[in-house]
């Protein structure tokens, strides 16, 4: 997971993490989930209840939430500037929050 590796680098997830704590937001996984049916089960595996996924060489979320170098704050840097071959997603900062707790929860 080279794009990872980079994306653990970057040292803006302090500033994505600001923007998207507020007093009395929490992240929402079920939310998240949703969000990441609804944008990201085109290419990746999100869940064990979604259809289909086409990208089969691409890392499923369960991947994802289990590699060591994992963390919310990361996700959350990377999904505010997205890889070129992702979507363009408009995604809000509580969104992006939800996503990544989503994908959090999974490595539990």
């Amino acid at each position: 997971m080279t794009g990872w590796n980079t994306l653990k680098r970057t040292g803006f997830a302090a500033l994505i993490t600001a923007a998207a704590a507020s007093p009395g937001f929490a992240a929402n996984a079920g939310q998240g989930k949703e969000l990441a049916l609804q944008w990201c089960s085109t290419c990746h595996l999100v869940s064990n209840d979604q259809d289909t996924a086409s990208g089969a060489s691409l890392p499923s979320f369960f991947d994802i939430a289990r590699d060591p170098g994992f963390s919310e704050d990361g996700l959350k840097t990377f999904l505010a500037d997205p890889h070129p071959k992702m979507p363009n997603m408009t995604l809000s900062n509580g969104e992006i929050a939800d996503i990544a707790r989503y994908i959090s929860s999974l490595s539990e």
